[in-house]
Formats: C-alpha cells, sequence, structure tokens
C-alpha cells in the first residue's frame, strides 16, 4: 500500500504546533526592524485589503517660538495634523503534491516535522523576499520623485573597480550620515549581499558579537547588525556588477498576520494519474508587511501586490519627511 500526504500530516495536529520557520525567527525580524503588532494583526483580519494608518505629523521645529511679554496682545497657538499611509494586505497560498514529494516526506515518526519544517522554510523565504521586494520598490520610488535622497552610490560600471568604489567606512558614512543627517542614530542594522560581506571581511571590518558563553548571536559593522541574504538585488552591469545594501533603524516596517479561513489543507483528486490519484497538501498565509513613512500607490495586477509589482517606484509614495524614514540604501562593488 503507497504511502499518502493524507498518512503523513495530520492538518490538525500540524496547525497547533509552534512553527520552526517563521517570519518572527529570521534575522529581519530578530533584529528589530520589523515590529508586529496587536493593531496591525487586526487590519491584516480586516475585511478590506487595503486601508489606511493615520499618524501624527511631528511640530515644526522651524516655527519660531513666541516671546512673553507684559501686553494684551493674545499668541496663537498652533496646531498639528494628521496624515495617513496606505497599506495592502498579501494573500497568499502554495501547494505541493503527493507524487512529488511523498518518497521524501515518508519518513516515519519524523516525516511531520520534516514536511513542517520545508514549509516554514519556504515560506519564511518568501516573508523575506517580499521585505526587500518593498525595499527596492522604495529605492525605485526615492530615485524617481525624491531626487535620491536616500541612496548613495559608490558604484562604478569599471573593469577594475577600486577601493572607493566597494564597501567602506566612508561609504558607509556616506550613506547613513549623508542620507539621513542628525537622524543617522537611528539606524541600526545593515543587509547585504554575501559577496559585499566577503569584501567587508577582507578589510577586517566584521565583528562578533557573543553571549557569556561565548556563542556567537550575530556579527555587526561599527555597532550595527549585519544581515546577510543573497536575495538582495545585483544588478548586471557592462563590465561589474551593482550590489544594494539596505540599511534599516528599528520599526523600519510594520508586520501583522491575517487569519487564513482554512490555513492548511490536504486535498485528494481521485482522476489524476488515470485514476491512480494524487494528493496535494496546501499552506495559506495572510501578511500585512509595511514599510513606516510610505503608502501604497496603484493596483495589483491580481488580488495582490507580486514581488515584481512592489519593486516598481509606482506602487510607492512617500509622505513624510526623509530623516522620518529609518531607511538608507548604499550601491557599491564587490570583489
Amino acid at each position: 500500500m503507497s504511502v499518502k500526504l493524507a498518512d503523513v500530516i495530520d492538518v490538525e495536529v500540524y496547525q497547533d504546533l509552534p512553527a520552526v520557520n517563521s517570519p518572527e525567527k529570521t534575522a529581519f525580524f530578530e533584529s528589530g526592524i520589523v515590529t508586529r503588532s496587536s493593531e496591525m494583526d487586526t487590519f491584516a483580519n480586516g475585511p478590506s485589503q487595503t486601508g489606511t494608518l493615520p499618524f501624527w505629523n511631528d511640530i515644526d521645529a522651524d516655527i519660531e517660538p513666541n516671546y512673553s511679554d507684559d501686553s494684551d496682545t493674545d499668541a496663537t497657538p498652533g496646531k498639528v495634523a494628521q496624515d495617513s499611509q496606505a497599506y495592502s494586505i498579501a494573500y497568499l497560498n502554495n501547494g505541493w503534491a503527493a507524487k512529488d514529494l511523498v518518497n521524501e516526506l515518508s519518513m516515519g515518526s519524523e516525516a511531520l516535522q520534516h514536511v513542517k519544517n520545508r514549509v516554514d522554510t519556504y515560506w519564511t523565504k518568501q516573508w523575506q523576499r517580499r521585505l526587500i521586494a518593498s525595499a527596492q520598490g522604495i529605492l525605485a520610488d526615492n530615485v524617481a520623485n525624491d531626487s535620491g535622497d536616500m541612496v548613495y552610490t559608490a558604484y562604478s560600471d569599471v573593469a577594475s573597480p577600486t577601493s572607493t568604489n566597494k564597501f567602506s567606512l566612508t561609504n558607509f558614512n556616506s550613506a547613513v550620515i549623508g542620507t539621513l543627517g542628525d537622524a543617522f542614530e537611528g539606524v541600526s542594522v545593515i543587509a547585504m549581499h554575501s559577496a559585499v560581506y566577503h569584501t567587508m571581511v577582507d578589510g577586517n571590518g566584521a565583528e562578533d558579537v557573543r553571549d557569556s558563553e561565548g556563542t556567537l548571536l550575530y556579527r555587526s559593522y561599527q555597532g550595527h547588525r549585519i544581515v546577510i541574504d543573497d536575495s538582495l538585488p545585483v544588478t548586471t552591469g557592462t563590465n561589474t556588477d551593482k550590489y544594494l545594501c539596505v540599511i534599516f533603524g528599528a520599526s523600519a516596517f510594520a508586520y501583522g498576520e491575517g487569519s487564513p479561513s482554512v490555513p492548511f489543507a490536504v486535498a485528494r483528486k481521485e482522476e489524476t494519474g488515470k485514476g491512480g490519484g494524487e494528493e496535494t497538501f496546501w499552506t495559506r498565509n495572510t501578511w500585512l508587511l509595511h514599510p513606516s513613512g510610505f503608502k501604497h500607490e496603484g493596483t495589483p495586477g491580481g488580488q495582490s501586490f507580486s514581488l515584481a509589482e512592489l519593486r516598481l517606484a509606482a506602487q510607492w509614495d512617500r509622505v513624510v519627511e526623509r530623516k522620518n524614514v529609518p531607511i538608507a540604501f548604499l550601491e557599491v562593488n564587490a570583489g
């Protein structure tokens, strides 16, 4: 008798087990650049795919205060105004058929955990790709509509790039202090491709951060936690490639999770295989992952924005001053 996914996966048990690899266990989330809240969860569970996140504008420090005197003249009080960010929820799903996975997944008592590990890892990577794609879209919008005031480019499309074109403290400071000014202390994490990290290590720039028992917690650069992710974009040039580093501050992204009606399911299709049958394991997620200080523009081609759509400048618009966005970009050569 052949093994079926329904024999391997108890959907109710699967749903009750804690995730081994969830978005909240990624380096991005653990670094503090993504903040999940009950409010965002509520929005993600709401009846509408889109909505607004109202916020108070800051008090304008350029307005000089009143100077007190003993006259009968009344001072005119100022006021603060609200603005809003527009968000969009992503409704996602994927399934895996038994005839493709059953031999790999039928591992006796370890099968359920093996399936769970693989599926959760897949969704974790998708979550990270949505965050990175959103960052790319923010960069594209910034270059197109805000004079590139969030990005510093050291990259040069030359056959033999020099140290001035690669990751360095000078270029890092130009991206952080040069674009954020006196708000630069708000950033704490730098995400980079492993090829850029290689350049950093060669320059003895990376430092290990360990706990009291000597266990490596993470690596840092100038006090900034390093996140290495090879899904960060690499743009092919005529002579050499361009690598994007993204520098984040705390709560650069807000996050909430919705609750799909049927988050996990095993479905049978009896007619497949000339009547031999097929089973498919389906998983579904509802995510609200939104960069602080921005609103979604445009309409997705489907029900949710795809990764390709998130990377477009037309999907984003900054609604706060540059210093209020804890994100900076650095473009460099590697090698």
